[in-house]
């Protein structure tokens, strides 16, 4: 029987010839420069992702978990305060609440998409709340209209955790752009990766702005005039100079994602799983994983491994139920939702440049799986 080649969760970018040249030319060029710290590359992407994203000013930082940080320290959250989190995310929303002194409190999702909306922080909100950071979980953007009334009202400050979600369209702007900060990942596997870590905060706030760049490099200004206590959290200037190139593409990759995810959610019609939710009137999925729901989630991905298709998870346990948070005031049961889903969630291939004879290899799997009684 012949070997079917493997199908990835995804695809980097060693698997496009014309964009690896154009991407080593520029190493090339910066290297030849020895411009590896700030500089011209820096500016000019903080530049152009501020332009792309709709805002004022974006803030070139070493990896999102930073731009979480920074955006919180920079908005004056730390001990004392609590900051409303979903618990179903990647766990660095929650840490970086915990690395400036605040508290997560975690609150529970909605069922068929996975994200926070308004009910869930009602939910949570306690006496000490002042922030609440809702997640572009996935590349799908969260339904935000009720979410920034709620924090109108009750004095909330807003943070976007848009780290799966570049590029992707809210009400006609762009998700990160809506709060009073936004923070990305360009972490290598994002819809807008580098060849290693890297982040940005994005904002309309000059003050807030200000003070990110300023803490971001061990708050001096000038040099060895130390004003706050800051940090190292810098973007290298070879990532920024590898994203300027990236960024000129990604409306075409997220393009090409949200095709391949209609598509390949339309075949998994009658499938034993069920596939992502479509994106709400006035939102946007850009597909950074196509996360489907299966009762036997195990067994379906030891029968799609053995059929050469790969999957993952994301994220197999809530974070208020991780070994980091389990001091938390959320037992085991306190959020059902988020509980039940990492239970089911199976993360299946996704990529810009997925072809039509993949996304049909896939369904034909998924349709082969018979569920074990559970």
């Amino acid at each position: 029987m012949a070997v079917l080649e493997q199908i990835p969760l995804t695809r980097l970018d060693n698997a496009d010839p014309e964009l690896m040249e154009e991407l080593l030319a520029t190493v090339e060029r910066v290297a030849t420069s020895a411009g590896f710290t700030g500089g011209p590359e820096v500016e000019a992407f903080e530049e152009e992702f501020a332009a792309y994203c709709g805002t004022r000013h974006a803030v070139g930082v070493s990896s999102g978990t930073e731009a979480l940080a920074l955006a919180l320290g920079a908005l004056g959250i730390g001990p004392g305060d609590e900051v409303i989190v979903p618990a179903n995310s990647f766990i660095a929303t929650a840490e970086a609440v915990s690395r400036v002194g605040a508290t997560p409190c975690f609150a529970d999702v909605e069922n068929r998409t996975g994200l926070l909306t308004a009910e869930g922080v009602r939910a949570a909100l306690g006496p000490r709340a002042r922030c609440v950071i809702p997640v572009h979980l996935y590349g799908r953007t969260v339904h935000m209209e009720p979410i920034l009334d709620l924090a109108r009202k009750r004095g909330l400050v807003v943070v976007e955790d848009a780290c799966q979600a570049h590029g992707a369209q809210l009400y006609g702007r762009r998700a990160g752009s809506l709060g009073a900060a936004g923070c990305f990942s360009f972490y290598p596997a994002k819809n807008l990766g580098a060849w290693g870590d890297g982040g940005a905060v994005v904002t309309n706030h000059d003050s807030l702005a200000d003070l990110v760049r300023l803490t971001r490099s061990h708050g001096e200004r000038p040099r060895y005039d130390h004003q706050v206590i800051g940090t190292t959290a810098r973007l290298d200037a070879l990532q920024a100079a590898l994203l300027r190139v990236k960024l000129r593409r990604l409306d075409g990759w997220n393009a090409g994602r949200r095709r391949a995810g209609a598509v390949l959610a339309s075949q998994l019609a009658g499938a034993p799983v069920t596939p992502p939710k479509a994106a709400a009137p006035g939102g946007d999925h850009v597909f950074h994983q196509f996360v489907v729901e299966s009762e036997d989630r195990d067994a379906l991905r030891e029968h799609l491994a053995a059929r050469g298709i790969a999957t993952g998870v994301h994220y197999p346990i809530p974070i208020h139920r991780t070994r980091a948070y389990e001091s938390s005031d959320f037992p085991a049961g306190s959020l059902p939702v988020a509980e039940e889903r990492a239970r089911r969630i199976c993360s299946l291939p996704i990529h810009p440049a997925m072809d039509d004879g993949e996304i049909a290899r896939i369904a034909a799997a998924v349709h082969e799986f018979t569920p074990r009684a559970v």
